[in-house]
């Protein structure tokens, strides 16, 4: 029981901190001691780990969403155009 109750409180206390350490904010950072008990803490605790993985699945999909190209604009007015003689062809 006891054991169950630490766990649990462990998982509580890093819950409230995986977000700051991946993101290494200057104006949030963790103390050296914490940074050592949550990075121990994530190594033994499947739950905690796999939360800290999504939130980097999150920060990896964020980080290639913001470096997509959008098309040139010529581009996308060629095919607006494209698709609104389709669509004035189907109508009449």
């Amino acid at each position: 029981m006891m054991s169950s109750l630490s766990t649990m409180l462990t998982c509580h206390w890093s819950a409230r901190r995986i977000q700051r350490y991946l993101d290494a904010d200057p104006a949030a950072l963790l103390e050296p001691g914490e940074v050592q008990r949550l990075e121990a803490h994530l190594a033994t605790c499947e739950k905690c780990a796999a939360a800290a993985e999504e939130y980097r699945g999150v920060r990896r999909a964020l980080t290639r969403w913001s470096q997509r190209r959008m098309p040139a604009p010529a581009i996308t007015a060629r095919v607006r155009l494209a698709a609104e003689r389709l669509m004035a062809e189907d109508a009449g």
